[in-house]
C-alpha cells in the first residue's frame, strides 16, 4: 500500500465521514455562505470528516467552479476530505479522472470514486495516476462489484479504504468488510439502513448520506459502539434506525431530497435550499412527516 493511502486509512479510522448534500435553490443556485455555514455546522455536531461532492451531494452533476467552490470550502475546516469523482453523469473515465487532479490541487485529502461501467479496476489506476490521491473504492447496490474484482481493488496500493453501501444484502456487506479487512485496508460502513448490524460486523469508520443531517444521531452510534454499555449501543441505533426508515425508502433516488429537509428542519440551511434537481418528486406530506420526526 502506499504511503499516501496508508496515512488516510488510520487518520480516518473511527471516524465518522458525513456525506454531504449539496445545498441549492430551485434553479439550482449554490449559496457558498450558506454550504459554509452547513458544512462547518456538520462538523461541529459530530463529524470527524467531509465526503462532498458525493452522491448525497449531486457530485456528478455540478460543474467545475461548483465542485471547486465546495471543496475550498471543506477543505478549510481543517478535517480529512473526501471528494467524489467519476459517475454516471459524467463524460467517461476521463472526466473523473480530471476531477481527481482537481481535487488534489485544491487540497483534498482523498477521493470516494464513484462505481461506473467498464474496467473498475482500470479507473481507479487512471485517476490514481493523474491525481495521486488515495482511493476510497465503493461498492453500492445500483452496482454491487463482483468479489474477484473487488479483491483486485483492494490490492491497488492507492486504495486506502473501501464503502460498502449494499442497502439490503447482509452477505455482500460482510463479505466486503471481510476482504477490506484481509487487504490491511479501511472497511467503511455506508448502510444507512444496517449502520449498526455493520459495525457489529467490523466496519472501522462510516461515510453515510444520514449524516447529511442528523450527524448527533449517528456520531451517537459511533459513540455508544465504542463504549462497554449494550442498551446505549441499542438505544442509539434505534433512533438511528427510525429515521433511516423515514429517509432511505423508496423511492430511493429520493433520500438526498429527504436528508435536505431534515437539514432545513434542523435549521442547517434555509428552507429555500433544501432542493434536490436530481431525485423523483416527493409530496409535501412526507416532508411535514420527516420535520416531526426530527423533532423527537
Amino acid at each position: 500500500m502506499d504511503i499516501s493511502a496508508r496515512n488516510l486509512r488510520d487518520r480516518l479510522r473511527g471516524r465518522l465521514i458525513a456525506a454531504a448534500a449539496t445545498p441549492m435553490t430551485t434553479s439550482g443556485r449554490v449559496d457558498l455562505d450558506v454550504v459554509s455555514r452547513y458544512l462547518a455546522g456538520l462538523v461541529s455536531d459530530g463529524a470527524g470528516a467531509l465526503a462532498v461532492l458525493a452522491h448525497t451531494g449531486r457530485g456528478p452533476f455540478l460543474p467545475p467552479q461548483v465542485r471547486a467552490d465546495v471543496i475550498r470550502i471543506a477543505v478549510a475546516l481543517g478535517v480529512p476530505v473526501l471528494v467524489g469523482v467519476g459517475g454516471d453523469a459524467g463524460k467517461g473515465p476521463e472526466q473523473g479522472a480530471g476531477q481527481a487532479r482537481a481535487a488534489a490541487e485544491l487540497g483534498a485529502d482523498g477521493v470516494l470514486v464513484f462505481p461506473s461501467a467498464g474496467d473498475r479496476v482500470a479507473l481507479h489506476e487512471e485517476i490514481w495516476r493523474a491525481s495521486g490521491l488515495p482511493m476510497i473504492a465503493f461498492d453500492l447496490y445500483t452496482r454491487p462489484c463482483p468479489p474477484e474484482t473487488l479483491r483486485r481493488l483492494l490490492e491497488h496500493p492507492g486504495v486506502a479504504g473501501l464503502k460498502t453501501a449494499l442497502l439490503s444484502d447482509a452477505m455482500g456487506c460482510q463479505r466486503a468488510i471481510q476482504l477490506a479487512r484481509a487487504a490491511g485496508r479501511l472497511a467503511i460502513t455506508g448502510e444507512d439502513r444496517m449502520f449498526g448490524p455493520s459495525l457489529l460486523w467490523g466496519a472501522e469508520a462510516a461515510l453515510v448520506g444520514i449524516a447529511a443531517a442528523t450527524v448527533q444521531v449517528t456520531a451517537a452510534v459511533m459513540e455508544a459502539y465504542r463504549g462497554d454499555g449494550l442498551r446505549s449501543f441499542a438505544d442509539a441505533s434505534a433512533r438511528l434506525d427510525r429515521l433511516a426508515q423515514a429517509t432511505f425508502t423508496e423511492p430511493m433516488e429520493g433520500y438526498v431530497q429527504r436528508m435536505l429537509w431534515l437539514a432545513a428542519a434542523e435549521g442547517r440551511i434555509p428552507a429555500t435550499h433544501a432542493c434536490d434537481l436530481y431525485g423523483p418528486p416527493l409530496l409535501e406530506e412526507e416532508r411535514k412527516a420527516l420535520s416531526e420526526l426530527s423533532a423527537t
